[in-house]
């Protein structure tokens, strides 16, 4: 009754059925009391008819049943709008404004999207030589036998070919990590704290104008009791610190901007340590991103269903995405939501200095638009496909019709609509420009372009030139060994950061017990804070370590391959007692007893 919906159209039939119901209600008059006649029934098809209708009389809690479910479904298309929804807005209205886009150069020039400086024309000719040119060398490989990989299977007239699943790990808790002496996380903290000053981020709520001073030892406690899923109440009780203070320090201190922020510094601490240019993949910094989902035992507006992780209870999933081990972002979102519609979003809003040129994700992290946005933007997107001979058949296109390709194993599907992308050339710079500007939460444009609900032109010609840079893509994915291995190692780096992060917050089972959304986010930083901790203090030994062996003309080449996510030697849980004298930790005697008890050469 108090939701104000419209459609392109002005005769609009279910528009007008909506705004009949609300005059009847607001008449406090049920449906059933109106004549069959007087309801507007012009939106009914002829296919339900049977159902709504009984003896040519309309059946009136079905004909209000079927208003709901046509308006969710037309809303879900993006046929209706709702102007003071931000999901469900006209998608023009998420765009950046006339007045903004007459100034289209100077925003091209200020966010750095080069691509549209060069006119489509020539953009589409190099775009064409580039993919004619791949899908040519491709088959070649394939016919000569230097794609060795590359397996060709016959059955009759059927013929099926597949290349071998790459299966790269990277080893967690590597046995490195077993001669370390026990240290607990409030110590790892401390000598973070001591390097770095992260602590110095959080600053209190009322700023200048605050009368409680910052006690570094308390909110220590905050950020573990948090980070750990244990609870303010759990740790007051297990702690020398009292309940009251702990809440009073959280209240005042712990918020998400003070969160991100001193994630950030340690993230960026550890991108300074000689051992961080050693986990370039590739020579370069290849992140991924991937959801950790995480059951909640209090139902909040963002915990969702799904059966297959959460059995008949809801969850959220944890969105992080990792840059040589580092989680360098991460967001919360519902079990619901579509993972592929946060990528840019994670990549586009990593404020530290850790800024990668090849991002990976898993099949859930692709959709529709994915590779033209990411390409606008400077990022190679290289997601893993493990059945990439059913992915060519749907997803490779080419600048020709695919008679013309003859008899080519490798060839595509359908020829690209170049016309369509020059026609909507503009619009799609309008909207790519709106993205960098920030006119609206960036996942939910992403939502709705890749959305197949909701087609127009503009879209359909995204998705033409998102064809192009998905082809380009998986063609260098069919034939380059060294990609798909990069691509599995960089997930792999992300499925042990989830290992580690959930044996962080292990508290209570991992099941969340946070009353609303604003505390989940916190809990989500918090855990993220620890474990960054964590990689830090092993990325120090790490690197102390590599410079001790390069002074003595060691080999140090085993020290690049050890991963910095283990926590085997990190005690989480016990007595915290916060209020006597921390000792520091001495990196000099941890080094030196690494060396007397030789634990490289055992490792080798």
């Amino acid at each position: 009754m108090q939701v104000d919906f419209v459609a392109p159209s002005p005769n609009d039939l279910l528009i007008k059925a909506v705004n009949f119901i609300k005059t009847a209600f607001n008449k406090n008059k049920a449906l059933g009391q109106y004549q069959s006649d007087d309801l507007p029934n012009g939106f009914i098809s002829d296919g339900v008819k049977r159902y709504i209708y009984e003896q040519k009389t309309i059946l009136a809690d079905r004909y209000e049943f079927l208003v709901y479910r046509l308006l969710r479904n037309r809303l879900e298309a993006g046929d209706i709008f709702c102007r003071d929804s931000i999901r469900f807005r006209s998608f023009e209205d998420d765009l950046i404004n006339d007045r903004q886009w007459e100034q289209k150069e100077m925003l091209i020039a200020d966010t750095g999207l080069t691509i549209f400086n060069q006119p489509i024309h020539s953009h589409l000719v190099e775009l064409e030589k580039r993919l004619e040119d791949r899908i040519t060398k491709v088959n070649q490989s394939i016919s000569s036998g230097e794609n060795e990989h590359l397996q060709i299977k016959k059955r009759g007239s059927h013929t099926r070919w597949t290349l071998p699943y790459t299966r790269d790990t990277e080893s967690i808790n590597h046995s490195f990590y077993d001669t370390l002496k026990q240290i607990d996380i409030r110590s790892v903290l401390h000598f973070v704290q001591q390097h770095c000053q992260f602590l110095d981020s959080f600053e209190h709520i009322l700023g200048r104008y605050a009368k409680q001073n910052k006690d570094n030892r308390i909110l220590v406690a905050c950020l573990i009791a948090w980070g750990t899923n244990m609870g303010l109440g759990r740790m007051g009780e297990i702690s020398d610190i009292s309940y009251p203070l702990l809440a009073a320090t959280s209240d005042n201190f712990i918020r998400l901007e003070t969160l991100k922020e001193a994630n950030d510094c340690i993230s960026n601490a550890i991108a300074k340590l000689p051992i961080f240019k050693h986990y370039d993949i590739g020579e370069t910094i290849h992140s991924s991103s991937d959801g950790q989902k995480a059951e909640t035992r209090i139902n909040t507006i963002n915990s969702r269903h799904s059966p297959k992780y959460f059995g008949l209870g809801k969850g959220i999933v944890s969105y992080t995405m990792v840059a040589n081990h580092i989680p360098v972002n991460a967001r919360i979102i519902g079990a619901n939501e579509h993972e592929s519609h946060y990528v840019f979003d994670i990549l586009f809003n990593n404020t530290t200095d850790i800024q990668p040129d090849v991002h990976s994700t898993d099949t859930h992290g692709t959709n529709e638009v994915n590779f033209a946005i990411l390409h606008f933007f400077g990022y190679q997107f290289a997601p893993c496909y493990k059945d990439i001979h059913d992915k060519v058949n749907k997803s490779l296109y080419g600048f020709k019709h695919p008679s013309q390709y003859g008899d080519k194993l490798i060839k595509p599907v359908r020829k690209i609509n170049t016309n369509l992308i020059i026609e909507e050339w503009e619009n799609i710079q309008r909207i790519m420009l709106s993205l960098a500007v920030k006119t609206t939460t960036q996942s939910i444009i992403i939502g709705k372009l890749s959305a197949y609900a909701r087609k127009n032109k503009t879209k359909r010609a995204l998705w033409e030139y998102d064809n192009i840079i998905r082809s380009l893509y998986i063609l260098n994915y069919i034939d380059s060994p060294p990609l798909r291995r990069n691509v599995q190692k960089a997930l792999n780096r992300g499925e042990s950061y989830h290992k580690l992060r959930k044996a962080v917050s292990f508290a209570n089972f991992g099941k969340l017990r946070f009353k609303n959304e604003n505390d989940q986010h916190i809990w989500g930083e918090c855990s993220r804070l620890l474990s960054n901790c964590i990689i830090y203090y092993n990325a120090s030994i790490l690197s102390n370590m590599l410079a001790y062996r390069e002074t003595k003309g060691l080999d140090s080449d085993v020290m690049k391959q050890i991963s910095p996510v283990a926590w085997q030697h990190i005690n989480f849980y016990g007595r915290y007692e916060f209020n006597i004298q921390q000792e520091p930790v001495d990196m000099d005697a941890i080094i030196q007893e690494l060396a007397q008890l030789n634990v490289i050469s055992e490792t080798e």
